[in-house]
């Protein structure tokens, strides 16, 4: 008989296996730093948007006028993704990230100057939200790509759950302290941004471990069209990215939020940073749950459920004329959401190889950033036409429209079992 004591031992997954990893600690570090930066940036940037449009629009004009931020993101982001996904996988994916968060510095700093001077132009503010944009199609597939490489494998399930954390977390305190900046002025909350970004790029650079992939045999064309033959060939990536996507697309209130919380809520600029707040909140709650207690079964009908619970939520909050309502909805619809990207993370880096991780990366960010963007885009062309209250309830129900749709499209996705 064969000594137990030989055998293999389980590997050890918990979470101060994790926090033994000393380059993985500089990477959280980093993308919570990173998101707490984009967070303050984006309540300033739609605060100074939509209040340079009101001086001279309606406020359904000046809402589209705020959507309009991301689709000046989106473009050069939907052009340079595939690229940049192809680069993730062939250089050195720390130096990628730390130049892209190099010109986010940059950009944020015109801003800041602009707004010291107190120029009321809008063009100079969405040629810079395009930067914002190139640079994040790079940003995304490199760092997605790059945080597998540094944990084992076994702590995979449990490194995106804490990666959640980083986001979520720096999402509740970005949006409040954007609020509290923005309340003294728009350039603080600039220069604040543009700190933030340099103390990321710092972080980055003390990472020890290599995140440069294996050189890919190919041509940069050959390479970008097995990434997306890659995606489509599998139906549960294929699957669960474009649920999020059009789930999103249509249920994206959030573009909303300047335009309910002077016109609708009347709380001001710091009410705003509340509201900003207030899905990230939920989500945290979530992620912290699930850094805990990852998810090991029933993971396609989990994802599902957090879509159509997203949807619902949406709908609350936009039939809700009380704040702590809106709060309360905006809650539940950060942690519906949370709880659907967990499930959709985890499956994607577990069945892609990471050779093959910046493409599909970048695939799976373009559709993200496409529910994102030309979410905010579907949102304020229909409160344009219906008002903000109705583009709010006309995006939640169609949200839990394509729920559905989707688990009958995709029925291998709604069967996804385990999650190891």
């Amino acid at each position: 008989m064969s000594d137990p004591s030989a055998l293999p031992a389980d590997p050890d997954t918990s979470t101060r296996a994790l926090l033994r990893e000393r380059d993985y600690l500089l990477f959280w570090g980093a993308r919570f730093v990173g998101t707490l930066g984009v967070q303050i940036q984006a309540v300033a940037l739609g605060w100074q948007v939509y209040a340079i449009a009101r001086m001279t629009h309606s406020v359904g004009a000046s809402a589209f006028m705020v959507s309009m931020i991301g689709l000046a993101q989106f473009v050069p982001l939907f052009l340079l993704t595939l690229i940049a996904g192809e680069t993730a996988d062939r250089r050195n994916r720390k130096h990628i990230a730390m130049i892209t968060l190099a010109i986010d510095t940059v950009s944020v700093l015109v801003l800041f100057y602009m707004a010291v001077r107190g120029i009321h132009e809008l063009w100079p503010i969405f040629t810079m939200a395009v930067f914002f944009g190139a640079s994040r199609a790079f940003m995304s597939p490199a760092v997605s790509a790059m945080g597998p490489m540094l944990v084992p494998r076994p702590l995979l399930p449990r490194a995106i759950a804490w990666n959640s954390l980083a986001w979520q977390s720096a999402s509740i305190a970005g949006p409040a302290l954007g609020g509290l900046l923005l309340a003294h002025s728009a350039g603080l909350a600039f220069g604040g941004a543009a700190v933030l970004y340099v103390v990321g790029q710092g972080l980055l650079a003390a990472i020890r471990k290599s995140t440069t992939p294996e050189l890919q045999p190919g041509s940069r064309l050959e390479l970008i069209k097995e990434g997306l033959a890659y995606v489509w060939n599998n139906k549960i990536v294929f699957g669960s990215i474009s649920l999020d996507l059009f789930a999103v697309i249509l249920g994206g209130a959030t573009a909303l939020l300047p335009v309910f919380a002077r016109d609708v809520l009347h709380i001001g600029p710091s009410g705003f940073g509340l509201l900003r707040a207030s899905p990230a909140i939920g989500a945290t709650v979530v992620a912290i749950y699930l850094a805990s207690n990852p998810i090991r079964r029933h993971a396609g009908r989990i994802m599902f459920a957090g879509v159509a619970v997203f949807g619902a939520a949406t709908v609350v909050f936009g039939l809700s004329n009380l704040v702590w309502l809106s709060v309360a909805a905006l809650a539940v619809l950060g942690g519906a959401d949370m709880l659907s990207v967990y499930v959709r993370q985890t499956l994607v880096q577990l069945v892609t190889p990471d050779a093959m991780r910046g493409r599909v990366s970048a695939v799976s960010g373009v559709f993200i950033s496409a529910s994102n963007e030309l979410g905010e885009v579907e949102s304020g062309a229909v409160a344009w036409l219906l008002g903000p209250v109705g583009a709010a309830v006309f995006g939640g129900l169609g949200a839990i429209g394509v729920t559905g749709l989707w688990a009958w499209l995709f029925p291998a996705l709604r069967k996804a079992d385990r999650m190891e």
